[in-house]
């Protein structure tokens, strides 16, 4: 029998403890009639990779060369599971095939018995997704070229109370194979900081370096926005969003192992006019074991000539197995020497007090790049939105976060706020940009009351926008009860062409908040705002501005008369 210790410590379990808490507060009552509630018990989903290509034994000695398979458990609660489960592994099918150990995660320990079953046991799961233990395979003494078999993974989980779960686990079976191919792709020497316009040759280049042939190839290119290959080949189907667009291109064909490919003609890579920062993926698959995704349903095939692959180098004997599927792949990362204008729009709105309007402000990309941080996953700007005076918010975008007016962290985050940081997507394209929608009710019907609009880098400390060769445009105004349009931007309306969605300068209008066109009138430039007020609400605040004005004019005449 043999142990296998986690590598870590426990993870945390912070989260059961404080249920556990509520549940002795809320008084026998609450316990006695939540034991009933089996349907609410958590039912867990076991995983992995379907199947596992194993580098043959080595007849000549030295250490095991082992691949890698990740068990893997989705917790579909919101909290994390705090009891004891185990996990049972069936060994019977490999026997002779392969050789198992294991690699287990935080928490998690691992004991074998014999080569037929195995156990792993724990007591925390977290929500979402989590790896339980890794599978370390190695083919078995004697095992040939072609040999399969399967492991299946069962699950037990017991609660607090150590009652059995009702539904605790759904089995896993994955399949485990000795030999296979191994496409490595090789990395390409590209220019990395291009010129707009500029175009590269890129002649891919892979090789099998496995135990047995390939049976037909997928080649895999993902490029972001800023990128293009001009060639549209009938053999791949594309697909393009707002960041990628991705060609999977299936090239028949025997590929030998140990033999090298490339293209019959290099592929073009260009870096558009509207290129920053951008990344290009290129991948290799054996055909059949690239799983299909969603957006293949809105794929199209390209209309030119065939994409073929043909022998660089003849097969030699396979030798210095490398079975790792983390070589099929190499991307490249370009830096374009490019600009992009972020230009901010404000709006303006006349109400009584008691009034509540809509005030629709943000930014739009005036090009000519598009901007992403597509590799961190961070905003690439924020919209940082100062009150006016005399109004306070009634509702804001979603993920727009309260600051103090100095711009600094505010612990209360229930009560309006005087200021609003919203930050922009992970990728703006040219001529999208981000479109806010925020309620404000007028508290104090105050002449020309002007809110600050402005887009900034993403944090407080990050004011400036580096790729932005014209920051007098990046500031704006909300109006109320003013005179003339909703600040100096003289940026036009977001377009209505692009598609909806944030970064696409889109924005429903029964979606405040999010991106979009606005209301007809809404014009960046400071136009009319939308009053939620009633009908007898309207009609009072025209007669009072009216009676204001009158009062003004008036007082105006007395001043005249006094100084004569």
């Amino acid at each position: 029998m043999t142990r296998f210790s986690p590598r870590t410590a426990p993870l945390r379990r912070a989260g059961g403890l404080a249920a556990t808490a509520l549940l002795l507060a809320a008084g026998p009552l609450t316990v006695a009639a939540a034991a009933p509630a089996r349907a609410a018990d958590p039912v867990f989903t076991l995983g992995g990779p379907a199947e596992t290509a194993l580098h043959p034994y080595a007849e000549g000695g030295g250490a095991p060369k082992r691949s890698t398979a990740g068990i893997t458990v989705t917790n579909p609660a919101d909290e994390g599971y705090e009891g004891e489960f185990t996990l049972t592994f069936d060994l019977t099918g490999v026997a002779g095939v392969a050789d198992v150990a294991f690699d287990p995660g935080p928490g998690v320990e691992c004991e074998t018995k014999g080569t037929r079953s195995a156990a792993c046991t724990g007591d925390t799961l977290a929500p979402g997704l989590s790896t339980v233990t890794g599978l370390l395979l190695g083919a078995a003494k004697g095992s040939e070229q072609g040999a399969a078999g399967t492991i299946r993974v069962t699950g037990e989980a017991r609660s607090a109370t150590s009652t059995p779960l009702a539904a605790p686990f759904t089995p896993f079976t994955t399949r485990v194979t000795v030999g296979g191919p191994d496409l490595v792709m090789r990395k390409l020497p590209f220019d990395h900081e291009p010129t707009p316009g500029q175009k590269q040759q890129a002649p891919i280049t892979f090789a099998n370096r496995g135990s047995r042939d390939a049976d037909g190839v997928v080649l895999t290119l993902r490029y972001s926005r800023g990128l293009d290959i001009p060639q549209r080949y009938s053999n791949c189907a594309y697909t393009t969003d707002e960041t990628w667009t991705t060609a999977r291109c299936s090239v028949d064909g025997a590929f030998e192992a140990g033999a090298t490919y490339t293209l019959a003609a290099p592929l073009t890579l260009e870096a558009t006019t509207r290129a920053y920062r951008d990344l290009f993926v290129y991948g290799i698959q054996e055909a059949g074991t690239v799983p299909r995704e969603a957006s293949a349903a809105r794929s199209e095939r390209g209309s030119g000539t065939v994409l073929r692959a043909v022998p660089l180098t003849k097969a030699v004997a396979a030798r210095g197995v490398d079975l790792e599927p983390g070589d099929n792949e190499q991307e490249a990362e370009f830096r374009t020497a490019n600009t992009a204008d972020f230009m901010a729009y404000g709006d303006e709105a006349s109400g009584a007090a008691g009034a509540t309007v809509t005030a629709r402000l943000g930014f739009h990309n005036d090009g000519p790049a598009w901007i992403g941080r597509i590799r961190s996953g961070g905003s690439v700007a924020a919209v940082d939105f100062t009150v006016p005076q005399g109004a306070t918010v009634t509702s804001a975008p979603k993920g727009c976060r309260g600051v103090t007016a100095e711009g600094a962290y505010r612990e209360d985050r229930k009560t309006p706020a005087p200021r609003y940081l919203c930050p922009a997507p992970t990728a703006v394209r040219d001529g999208g940009g981000l479109d806010l929608s925020f309620g404000l009710r007028i508290d104090k019907a105050l002449i020309g009351a002007a809110g600050r609009v402005t887009v900034r880098g993403p944090g407080l400390q990050e004011a400036g926008l580096p790729f932005d060769p014209k920051p007098g445009n990046n500031t704006a105004r909300v109006v109320l009860n003013g005179q003339s349009g909703g600040g100096p931007s003289p940026s036009p309306a977001p377009p209505a062409e692009g598609g909806p969605g944030a970064g696409s300068g889109r924005t429903p209008s029964a979606a405040p908040g999010t991106s979009g066109t606005g209301a007809p009138g809404t014009t960046g430039r400071g136009g009319s705002l939308a009053s939620t007020g009633s009908p007898a609400a309207m009609t009072a605040s025209v007669t009072a501005i009216a009676a204001l004005t009158t009062g003004l004019a008036l007082f105006a005449a007395a001043r005249r008369r006094r100084k004569a």
